[in-house]
């Protein structure tokens, strides 16, 4: 079984990519499973069960996404292997642009919004930086220039990352998509799993419930700005 982490900001169209990519892997005659971690809901269940696509959803109410994926990502290995699944997707969402779900040997997939706005790729962090792969959608609602400047933009953010256009309405691009991911090593989850990149840190009063402002109720790890007096 191979694993491919596919991660990027909400409403960037990571579901319709992923829904076109498992067609054209269906069509080879792989079993593809998908399990999508998001915060407070999701609807995309519908549309997963409307093209026959096993699927697990976790929401991570009010923990931080990203530790919710780590604690869950190995019961879901296991969930697929019981499926009989070939290949393993997981789709996150990238709730606070500083999200890391990729992790060391297994393919890493970043979807991107070209009408997010030029600088939205440098304010990605981690799960573009990391990527092997940057999908961009929406291009065909921007102009060319925007295309460019937006491609630009993200090699800068994601230097090592191979970039392709994907409409995940219509599967344009899907192809080039399938080819590159299938002629990356690794993808096994036999070996110990490891991140790409660290976790967000913090344990603080507001972690454990706290709900009044002030210093006097700041505990464990925190950070203050530093302002300019007159």
């Amino acid at each position: 079984m191979r694993i491919i982490t596919v991660a990027g900001p909400p409403s960037s169209g990571k579901t319709s990519v992923i829904v076109s990519f498992v067609k054209e892997m269906a069509a080879q005659g792989l079993k593809v499973s998908v399990i999508k971690f998001d915060c407070l809901s999701s609807s995309d269940g519908e549309v997963y069960a409307k093209h026959g696509i096993p699927l697990e959803t976790g929401l991570a109410g009010n923990l931080c996404p990203d530790h919710f994926f780590v604690n869950n990502i190995g019961k879901g290995i296991e969930w697929a292997r019981q499926q009989g699944t070939d290949l393993l997707i997981t789709e996150s969402a990238g709730l606070c642009n500083r999200c890391a779900p990729h992790m060391k040997g297994l393919p890493a997939v970043c979807v991107i919004d070209a009408l997010s706005g030029l600088n939205t790729p440098k304010k990605t962090g981690p799960m573009l930086r990391f990527a092997d792969l940057v999908v961009v959608t929406k291009g065909d609602i921007v102009s060319q220039a925007e295309r460019e400047v937006f491609a630009y933009r993200v090699k800068q953010a994601a230097p090592k990352a191979q970039i392709i256009s994907v409409n995940g309405l219509t599967g344009q691009g899907v192809l080039e998509m399938k080819t590159l991911l299938n002629d990356m090593d690794g993808g096994s989850p036999e070996d110990d799993l490891a991140l790409r990149f660290s976790m967000p840190t913090a344990l603080c009063s507001y972690c454990l419930g706290e709900k009044r402002v002030g210093k006097d109720y700041q505990i464990g790890i925190t950070r203050e700005m530093s302002f300019n007096e007159k």
